[in-house]
């Protein structure tokens, strides 16, 4: 019978993100965590002869959120770009789990089209230990260039 070993299991902060603006590759190393979430739009369907509503998948959404260190510009700037210009900013994040002490190797998913909701543009806390600031965002296509494996007995 086979069971989950304890030492397959991925350590969150095992793993890396980059984000790829304006052509530009950089490491996100002020994540402190990210999740992406693929969402099914469904209509409901009514059919002859049946009482209860069907449903039919239509669509999809891509929606997220992270937490990151308050020790970036980046966003601030490209969020007052777009308040100046209106010029708006699509880009890309890779995001790799890599746990080495894990049997089932790496994950690596690239999120395309990557937009931001809303932006802290300036922030203070006597309260707290460390700045963290929540972003939320939305994403327009997935990509998984890398899959976990089945773990090694």
């Amino acid at each position: 019978m086979a069971f989950l070993k304890a030492r397959d299991t991925i350590t969150g902060q095992e793993g890396t993100a980059f984000a790829s603006i304006n052509g530009v590759v950089e490491e996100m190393f002020y994540i402190k965590k990210i999740e992406a979430t693929a969402e099914k739009q469904k209509a409901e369907v009514k059919t002859l002869g049946r009482r209860g509503v069907q449903h039919k998948a239509i669509g999809w959404s891509g929606t997220g959120n992270m937490t990151v260190y308050y020790v970036t510009s980046k966003f601030r700037q490209m969020m007052h770009d777009y308040i100046k210009t209106g010029k708006d900013t699509y880009f890309d994040v890779m995001i790799t789990n890599a746990d080495p002490s894990s049997s089932v190797g790496r994950q690596s998913v690239t999120l395309k089209g990557v937009n931001l909701n809303s932006i802290i543009m300036a922030l203070l806390d006597t309260d707290a230990e460390t700045l963290e600031e929540e972003v939320e965002f939305t994403f327009e296509d997935v990509v998984i260039t890398e899959s976990f494996k089945a773990p090694r007995p």
